[in-house]
């Protein structure tokens, strides 16, 4: 548990008035009341410029709110179907609703229209109804008057269950009015491409052609799909007819639209290549081998389409091709994956269940980034399970943004996790540098994520809290602000989710074909990329930074704190032995006199009926965690800082966990960092030098190592094992039992001759170097 220092990093629980106090499809959220205006389309607008055109876009006006449509160029008839949200939150001062059509100039615009509306008089839209149809309006002039031209436009006021509210754009005092921006801030649902692993077994090549036959050939093969190049190692076989017997293996996503280039190369020299499209490759789906390896042509000239030159043969190579569906894709850390699902959809089992995430709101947000004079944020939420992602709308220049977006995911494994992520919108305007401007290197900053563990989730439950916003900058932990969260996990058949409990957590094909630590840190970065690639290219994308803070890209690169952080842990759990071996070296040693009597009369009952011990072993255990339960925890893990150990941590070591690789520091920097890195590491080294020391002792009290204390032990067992034959086993408990627990007049100071004896047996130490 956290101390009272950290008050500020912990949950706090909330009641929100999810649902409106009614039982609707949307009950994780509170209900939220949006003045809706549907911009769709003019017609017959006059013209304004000196050319006879006009370039007309729709500016609305409440009090200190206002929206932007986008603008066409010389269109006296253009179309928008832009749907904008003012919350009652910023209305509540005004009472009238202007509607304006502009004309886009270079100086300064022309005023061409407006419709005006008494807000009083707007209509109210029944929750989950669709939205109220569009209607004309002849424009009117500065004076009320009538001038030329018609809008068409719906205005209602309604909650977020309106089947308009994804599309919309949510207003603010401050204007959004670029075209790309309404994208940009707009809630939307993407799907991650679904992955496979892509096998191909380089076996050999045959009939080389080679520039130069006069010396030993040094051939390996380069494999390239997409981005990703890996390479076999250089064949021992010198010949014409090299064989490597290698496996290779990519990351690939559905669907299969790129080729597996072979390039078979001599050093630098490209001895032939050939292309194999990857949607004609067959998929397997468990470990039998049932895709055997084919022949492919090599070509010494991989033609374009343009060109029209003669392909010749030069070789050919046996390679056996595979997707493999029966492993699952890790793009994320096993420890905190949101999806264990194998690859092919064949192999999948129904859902357990079904998760509602809630995003109500955040509060006391730090301002990301400044606009004009001020500083500000422009908050919005991703939240990523399984292979369904989520974005919340963007909320702009708002420290204290409401969101209030309900999104559901189907479950198959309640042992995952989903992400939650909170991020500054960069892609927006940035008005002091100039109209439409965005920087190419600006990147969404990141203000803090969580993870929530299903099988931490009481089912039907509707869990509500404020969760901090924590990030781990240079300068240490850093709390940005505080969430707002609703999850609720609902269970479909309570008997498939307890029948998960004894299935594997990853498929099969993980056991019985297992992948090496080094190919799964390499397969996961290839996934990570491929996953970013095809979310970059959504409308709105997600950008590359947003799905690497999701997926935790970095996780494995090493860090004195998060060592630190797991040598704890490793000593946390091992406090527990420790305190229950303290606890009888207490009773032992007769700290508590009226204990150790209970224990010796309840150690003497045991051995007296020695067929009650498994029963009393069966029985305290279940009862000492039933007796724990009351002081369970009340709502889902959260962060802890001190366990982190990011509460105190050196400033050298946060700039070495955040310096890139390769190390970008001076070397007198990172001398001083290799010396405290061997320094740690000789530690490490003496800890499993002394364990490996008590292992070989044992074995070379078996291997006659020690020829004398070999026999003696020999001689002292036997002597040991005639005795307890004609004694009785009660006898020999009794009494063992009673040594052990012997009071501390009758224990000597010095170590007792077992254990000299095997602190005497030779290991293996002295035949290091």
């Amino acid at each position: 548990m956290q101390g009272p220092s950290e008050e500020g990093f912990l949950l706090e629980e909330t009641k929100p008035n999810v649902g409106g106090g009614k039982a609707t499809t949307a009950d994780t959220v509170e209900q939220m009341q949006y003045l809706h205006v549907y911009v769709v389309k003019a017609t017959d607008l006059p013209a304004k410029d000196i050319t006879g055109a006009i370039d007309p876009y729709v500016e609305i006006r409440l009090a200190s709110c206002n929206a932007i449509t986008q603008h066409f160029e010389k269109n006296s008839n253009p179309v928008w179907n832009q749907v904008f949200l003012f919350s009652k939150d910023h209305i509540q001062s005004c009472s009238v609703l202007d509607v304006t059509v502009k004309d886009k100039d270079f100086f300064e615009d022309d005023f061409v229209g407006r419709v005006s509306f008494d807000l009083s008089e707007i209509p109210f839209s029944i929750p989950r109804d669709v939205s109220l149809a569009p209607r004309w309006y002849r424009l009117k002039g500065r004076m009320g008057d009538r001038v030329e031209g018609e809008l068409m436009l719906a205005v209602w006021m309604g909650d977020q269950a309106n089947d308009t509210f994804p599309e919309a754009s949510n207003s603010h005092p401050r204007a959004v009015n670029v075209a790309d921006d309404f994208v940009n801030t707009r809630s939307k649902v993407y799907f991650s491409p679904r992955l496979w692993y892509l096998r191909v077994k380089v076996i050999e090549a045959l009939d080389l052609l080679p520039n130069d036959t006069s010396r030993s050939l040094e051939v390996s093969v380069k494999a390239i799909v997409g981005y990703q190049v890996l390479r076999t190692r250089v064949s021992a076989n010198k010949s014409m007819n090299p064989m490597w017997n290698e496996d290779l293996m990519f990351v690939v996503a559905e669907p299969f639209e790129e080729a597996l280039i072979l390039s078979v190369e001599d050093k630098d020299e490209v001895l032939g290549r050939c292309a194999i499209p990857l949607q004609y490759v067959d998929k397997r789906l468990d470990y039998r081998p049932a895709v055997k390896p084919r022949w492919y042509n090599l070509e010494n000239h991989v033609p374009d389409e343009r060109e029209m030159k003669e392909i010749q043969i030069s070789g050919r190579i046996l390679v056996g091709i595979c997707l493999e569906g029966g492993y699952h894709v890790l793009d994320e850390p096993t420890d905190y994956s949101s999806d264990l699902r194998p690859s092919a959809k064949q192999l999948w089992k129904s859902n357990i269940g079904v998760l509602e995430l809630g995003i109500l709101s955040a509060r006391n947000l730090l301002p990301m980034k400044k606009r004009r004079t001020s500083a500000t944020t422009d908050a919005y939420c991703v939240a990523k399970y399984g292979e369904k992602w989520v974005r919340t709308r963007t909320v702009t220049d708002s420290f204290a943004p409401e969101w209030n977006e309900q999104y559901t995911w189907e479950v198959f494994d309640p042992n995952t996790v989903i992400t939650i992520g909170v991020f500054d919108n960069c892609n927006l305007q940035t008005p002091q540098v100039g109209y439409g401007y965005r920087s190419a290197l600006a990147k969404d900053s990141k203000i803090g994520k969580i993870r929530i563990r299903l099988s931490t989730l009481e089912t039907d439950r509707v869990y509500s809290h404020s969760y901090p916003l924590l990030v781990l900058l240079a300068s240490g932990v850093k709390k940005m602000g505080d969430i707002h969260l609703t999850v609720r996990f609902t269970c479909s058949s309570l008997l498939n989710m307890m029948r998960m409990y004894s299935q594997p957590l990853l498929p099969k094909m993980h056991h019985l074909q297992p992948i090496t630590v080094n190919q799964i840190d390499s397969l996961r970065h290839q996934a990570t990329q491929v996953v970013s690639m095809s979310l970059s290219r959504a409308e709105p994308p997600v950008r590359k930074e947003v799905v690497e803070y999701m997926l935790d890209v970095g996780s494995s690169m090493w860090s004195i704190r998060k060592s630190k952080a797991n040598f704890f842990r490793i000593m946390s759990v091992l406090g527990e032995l420790i305190s229950i071996l303290r606890w009888f070296d207490g009773i032992c040693h007769w700290k508590n006199p009226i204990t150790t009597v209970l224990i010796h009369i309840l150690f003497l009952i045991l051995v007296v009926y020695p067929r009650s011990i498994l029963a009393v072993i069966f029985l305290f255990i279940p009862s000492r965690i039933a007796y724990l339960y009351r002081w369970r925890l009340r709502y889902p893990p959260f962060v802890d800082i001190r366990l982190s150990c990011a509460d105190d941590v050196h400033p050298d070591e946060l700039d070495e966990e955040f310096d890139t690789f390769p190390t970008s520091r001076p070397a007198d920097i990172v001398r001083m960092r290799y010396d405290r890195l061997r320094s740690i590491a000789g530690r490490l080294l003496m800890v499993a030098g002394d364990l490996a020391t008590q292992g070989e002792r044992v074995v070379a009290l078996m291997s006659w190592r020690d020829p004398r204390a070999t026999a003696l032990f020999l001689i002292l067992y036997s002597v040991a094992g005639i005795v307890l034959y004609f004694t009785p086993f009660q006898v020999v408990a009794i009494l063992t039992g009673l040594f052990v627990l012997r009071h501390p007049i009758f224990r000597p100071k010095l170590p007792s001759a077992p254990v000299n004896f095997f602190r005497r047996l030779p290991s293996k130490t002295d035949m290091l170097l």
